[in-house]
C-alpha cells in the first residue's frame, strides 16, 4: 500500500486539535498534530453554551495548516463529545449557539421528564441508555419550547452540525446519536415513540448512518479558502468514545476498556446491545460502536475534578505542571480521604477544592491539609471508583475480563495507572493516550478501502504505538481501603 495521509479533527469538552494522521507503505501508522486550541462553555444569559462558530475557524485553521504544509488528504473527519445539538432553520442558518450539557436547565432533567413524560424503566427498555440529567431525550423536553426547536426544521449533533458547515449535507452518524438515548439499540434507527414524548418526529434530523459513510465533499469555496483539494468527509465514529475504542489495541475478547480524561468512560464491548434489568439497576448504557459492535459501558468523573482543582488553585496564583502535580500526590500520605466523584457536588461547583473540603465534612473525614494530599486522595478515589464499575462488569460480561485497557490522554498518568492496577487486581495496559484521534483516522482508512476491518486497524496500532503495562501491588491494601471507601460513598 502506498503511503496514505488523513485529517482528523478531535474536539472534547476543553480542547481541540487537529491532527494529520500517516499510513505508510510498511502498514506503520504515525500522527502529527496540526494545531491545537483551547475550547470551553461560554455563559450567555445565564446560560452555558459551546461557540459553534469558534470550533468552525480553529478547524480551519487546522485545515489550513495542512494546505500550506501540500498535504493531499484521502479523507477529513470529525468528533467530539455526545448528547449536545443545534438547530437549523428554513434558511439552512444555525439557531443561536447550542447549550451544552452542564447548562443550568440539565440539573433535575431527568427526574422531571420520569415525573411528567415516561417513566425511567420504560425509556431504558426503549433506549438502553444510562440516566444522566443531560441526555440529549431530557435536554429536547428542557428546550421543546426553547425558540430555536419550535423553529428548526432539523436538529444535528455537534459533529454533525460542524459536518454540516464543510459539506452543506446532514446527516445524523450512528455513535454519537446513540448516546442521545433516541435510538433503539436493536435496530440502531430512531425510537419513534421516545421521540414523539418530546414533541419530535425521525424528520427533524438527517438520515442515519454508520460510521465510514462518506458525507460529502469540503465545499469548493472551503477547499480554496483553506488550500487543500475538495476531498471527501467521513462520518467516522463521532462519538469520541466510539472512535477511542476502535483504537482499543486489543488481541482478543477479554477485555474491559477505560477511556480516561475529563470523563473516564468505563465498558465492554459486545457484538449486541445487554438490556435488562441488570443492567437497568446498575444504570449501565448501550452505545453505538464501529462494525455493528455495541460499547456496554458506563459515565464516571474522570479528570474533571482534578482539572477544576488546578483552575481554582491557578486562578488563586498557584500554578502546578503536570509532573509538578503527580510530584505532589507521590509525596502525599496514602488514603486520607475518599470522595465518590460521580457526586452532584463536582457537577459544576463555584469552587471544587471547598467542594471537596465539604463533602469530607459532611461524610466524617479529615479534610486534606495541601495540595498534595487532595490530589492524591482524588487520583485513589478515581481508583477505587473504577474497581466498583469494573466489577459490575465483570457480573454481566460474556467473557472473563484478563486485563483493562486505558486510553485517551489520561493513560499517560502512570500514578493514576498504578493505582487503579492496584486498585482493581489486573494489569493495566496503558495507551495510546491519543486513542480518538487515532480510531478516527483508521476509520477513515477503512472507508477508503486501505485497512479492511476492526482487527486489522487495532493490529496497524499494537504494532505502531508503544504501551505501557501496570501489575497490581498492594493488593491487601487498596482492598481494605475499598472497603472504607464504599461505607463512605454509601453515607
Amino acid at each position: 500500500m502506498e503511503k496514505k495521509q488523513y485529517i482528523a479533527i478531535d474536539l472534547g469538552a476543553t480542547s481541540g486539535r487537529t491532527i494529520l494522521g500517516t499510513i505508510d507503505a510498511d502498514g506503520k501508522f504515525s500522527a502529527e498534530e496540526l494545531n491545537r486550541f483551547p475550547n470551553g462553555m461560554i455563559e450567555v444569559n445565564g446560560h452555558l453554551h459551546w461557540d459553534i462558530y469558534s470550533l468552525y475557524n480553529h478547524i480551519l485553521e487546522g485545515l489550513t495548516e495542512a494546505g500550506k504544509r501540500g498535504v493531499k488528504p484521502e479523507s477529513i473527519a470529525i468528533d467530539t463529545w455526545g448528547v449536545d445539538f443545534g438547530c437549523i432553520d428554513p434558511d439552512g442558518n444555525i439557531m443561536g449557539i447550542p447549550y451544552a450539557y452542564r447548562d443550568i436547565s440539565t440539573i433535575g432533567a431527568a427526574e422531571r421528564y420520569f415525573n411528567n413524560v415516561m417513566p425511567a424503566r420504560e425509556l431504558y427498555a426503549h433506549t438502553g441508555i444510562q440516566h444522566i440529567d443531560f441526555n440529549t431525550i431530557f435536554q429536547f423536553n428542557e428546550q421543546r419550547h426553547f425558540f430555536p426547536m419550535q423553529h428548526a426544521v432539523k436538529i444535528a449533533f455537534i459533529p454533525d452540525l460542524l459536518n454540516y458547515l464543510l459539506t452543506g449535507k446532514i446527516v445524523t452518524e450512528y455513535t454519537i446519536a446513540s448516546t442521545g438515548a433516541i435510538l433503539n439499540p436493536a435496530t440502531r434507527q430512531f425510537d419513534n415513540t421516545v421521540l414523539e414524548s418530546v414533541g419530535l418526529t425521525p424528520d427533524k434530523f438527517g438520515p442515519i448512518v454508520e460510521p465510514g459513510t462518506v458525507i460529502g465533499a469540503l465545499k469548493g469555496d472551503i477547499a480554496a479558502k483553506v488550500g487543500l483539494p475538495e476531498v471527501p468527509v467521513v462520518a467516522v465514529g463521532e462519538h469520541d468514545t466510539a472512535s477511542a475504542v476502535a483504537a482499543v489495541p486489543a488481541t482478543d475478547e477479554c477485555f474491559a476498556y477505560l477511556s480516561s480524561g475529563t470523563w473516564s468512560l468505563m465498558g465492554l464491548e459486545s457484538p449486541s446491545p445487554v438490556v435488562n434489568e441488570q443492567t437497568q439497576n446498575y444504570n449501565i448504557t448501550n452505545e453505538g460502536g464501529i462494525e455493528g459492535t455495541i460499547r456496554v459501558l458506563k459515565n464516571i468523573t474522570g479528570m474533571w475534578v482534578v482539572e477544576q482543582c488546578l483552575k481554582s488553585w491557578k486562578k488563586a496564583g498557584t500554578s502546578y505542571s503536570y509532573p509538578e502535580m503527580v510530584a505532589l500526590a507521590e509525596a502525599a500520605p496514602e488514603f486520607v480521604a475518599f470522595i465518590d466523584p460521580d457526586d452532584p457536588m463536582f457537577v459544576a461547583p463555584a469552587d471544587m477544592p471547598e467542594a471537596i473540603k465539604e463533602y469530607c465534612r459532611k461524610t466524617g473525614q479529615r479534610e486534606p491539609e495541601n495540595h498534595g494530599e487532595m490530589i492524591r486522595m482524588i487520583f485513589e478515589s478515581l481508583a477505587l471508583k473504577y474497581k466498583m464499575i469494573l466489577d459490575m462488569f465483570k457480573s454481566i460480561s460474556v467473557n472473563p475480563v484478563h486485563r483493562l485497557h486505558v486510553i485517551g490522554g489520561g493513560s499517560r498518568n502512570k500514578l493514576l495507572n498504578q493505582f487503579t492496577s492496584n486498585a482493581i487486581g489486573l494489569p493495566v495496559i496503558a495507551g495510546p493516550a491519543e486513542a480518538t484521534a487515532i480510531g478516527n483516522i483508521m476509520m477513515q482508512a477503512k472507508a477508503a478501502g486501505d485497512v479492511n476491518s476492526l482487527h486489522e486497524m487495532r493490529y496497524i496500532i499494537s504494532n505502531s504505538i508503544d504501551l505501557e503495562k501496570f501489575t497490581p501491588a498492594d493488593s491487601e491494601k487498596w482492598e481494605n481501603a475499598y472497603k472504607n471507601f464504599l461505607t463512605i460513598i454509601k453515607h
